[in-house]
């Protein structure tokens, strides 16, 4: 008999990443496509959705080549294969892709927090609707991570195109829609979709969905891990995989992948190792704070407080290319001899803007106490400390918010190798939990693709790997740098927003 398998597709900021797992949690086989958002303007990152499902059919193929996909696994000989029963999604959010009553895109999908283009129209909003009522009602306050703001930019600036707008999709419902031809989204990136979606009422709110996205007509709402569908026989023939099976309504990746390291308990916090650094802390009941998103959850009845970093990873990204003769691991062990605090080296990593808890897309990325001493190893431990702070900052406004953490789970491509995650305890003071795989959001999308058909769990799936525990000799050090680091940003604001100024002339 063949064994039966699940996939599990993340579309990410600079790749799409696929995964092919057993029903007992054995990650069978990967496969990744990179990519990167195309930058039309000063704060504009955008992408095609022709890139999503092109990746989405190139991942299926390669994780089901040579593996049997037949959809009637009895008529299978003993001889084997693998048989794909259900398939689960997520993508980067929340983004605006907007499309024609035909469901053909109009314009590439707007991108979320990176994307900064949008602060007229949250000027604008707010003052029509109210700063404070748009967080009581919605969670979070109007910032550049809203999808909101980003449907009233293209009202605004590109009134032709929004004329001829009828639908409103994200990477992981536009993947739902070409595999089943429905048109559906989570509750949770619903909740991300600000002011439009009410998340004491828990469904969309049609006064303001109505003022700030008139003629839209918003999706139906499910979880993520109910049925959005059934594989349609056009989608099998495209991707490969049996007509029939289920499909995930799917979520924001990073909620994905929350869930695919056990990290939605009541006190959890999530750190998602990637391109950025996102935090979700699930709370027992709704907490609100300027400084964070307040979501639904992506389990039901669960809350999250959530905060995200613009940069991490993509930091790290751009000191490897500056180094052109440099790879991540030769970084890394040149990182390690640096040593804490760098050699007297402070960064704030607002590369592309900030999101929290600072919400502002005119920030820059600064480097503080260059001297001609420095070297590459010193500069790639700052860009890892720049993220250890930024997260203890966060950690910060997430307890004065009424949060309680009781666990730290890491997760991430950023977990790989001990140094980053080992930086990050050092400074927070906080243990984190290292599950046996941390590959991140396709694994939680073949999770709950799993639960469709069967009884799996995270606990089952993903046993605790390691723990990574603080080291108290290096307390003291990032201490007296961590007041430092809280200092600086507000020391130099008025002059990196002069410069982001100019940076859009």
């Amino acid at each position: 008999m063949p064994r039966n398998a699940v996939i599990g597709v993340d579309i990410g900021t600079s790749s799409s990443k696929g995964v092919l797992v057993g029903l007992d949690g054995t990650l069978i086989r990967s496969a990744t496509r990179e990519h990167t958002p195309a930058r039309p303007g000063p704060g504009h990152f955008e992408m095609d959705a022709a890139v999503w499902w092109r990746e989405f059919v190139e991942l299926a193929r390669e994780l089901t080549a040579a593996a049997d996909t037949a959809a009637d696994t009895t008529a299978h000989t003993a001889s084997g294969g693998t048989a794909v029963v259900a398939v689960g999604v997520s993508g980067m959010g929340p983004c605006v892709l907007l499309a024609d009553e035909r469901d053909t895109p109009l314009r590439p999908a707007v991108l979320y927090g990176v994307d900064t283009r949008s602060v007229q129209q949250i000027q604008r909003i707010e003052a029509r609707l109210g700063a404070e009522e748009i967080i009581r009602r919605c969670g979070s306050a109007l910032t550049t991570q809203a999808a909101g703001p980003k449907i009233a930019w293209i009202a605004e600036v590109e009134p032709e195109v929004y004329a001829r707008a009828r639908r409103l999709y994200m990477p992981s419902s536009w993947l739902v829609r070409k595999l089943t031809g429905n048109y559906v989204l989570d509750h949770h990136s619903a909740s991300q979709c600000t002011p439009l979606y009410d998340t004491l009422a828990g469904e969309w709110y049609a006064p303001w969905a109505a003022e700030v996205a008139p003629g839209i007509e918003l999706p139906p709402l499910r979880r993520p891990g109910e049925a959005a569908g059934a594989l349609t026989a056009e989608a099998a023939e495209e991707t490969g995989l049996p007509a029939g099976i289920p499909v995930t309504t799917g979520t924001i990746d990073a909620w994905a992948e929350a869930l695919s390291v056990g990290a939605q308990h009541i006190g959890d916090l999530m750190l998602m190792y990637g391109t950025t650094m996102f935090l979700i802390h699930t709370v027992p009941k709704p907490l609100t704070s300027p400084s964070l998103w307040g979501t639904v959850g992506a389990l039901p009845g669960t809350r999250n407080l959530a905060g995200g970093m613009a940069t991490s990873g993509a930091v790290a990204n751009w000191l490897r290319d500056l180094f052109a003769d440099g790879d991540h691991a030769e970084l890394t062990a040149l990182a390690a001899e640096s040593g804490p605090g760098a050699n007297g080296l402070l960064m704030l990593p607002y590369f592309s803007g900030e999101r929290t808890p600072i919400m502002d897309p005119d920030a820059r990325g600064v480097i503080a106490g260059l001297t001609l001493s420095h070297t590459r190893g010193d500069l790639y431990r700052a860009a890892l400390e720049a993220t250890g702070f930024g997260v203890r900052q966060n950690i910060e406004v997430i307890e004065a918010a009424g949060g309680d953490i009781r666990r730290v789970v890491a997760v991430g491509g950023g977990t790989q190798g001990s140094l980053w995650t080992q930086i990050v305890s050092d400074i927070t003071g906080r243990p984190q939990e290292l599950r046996t795989i941390t590959i991140g959001a396709g694994y939680g999308d073949a999770l709950l693709a799993a639960q469709l058909v069967g009884d799996a769990t995270i606990e089952d799936w993903n046993p605790v790997r390691e723990t990574v525990t603080p080291r108290a000799e290096h307390t003291g050090r990032y201490d007296e740098l961590y007041a430092l680091y809280r200092r600086l940003y507000p020391d130099t604001a008025a002059t990196v927003h002069a410069l982001a100024a100019l940076q859009e002339r």
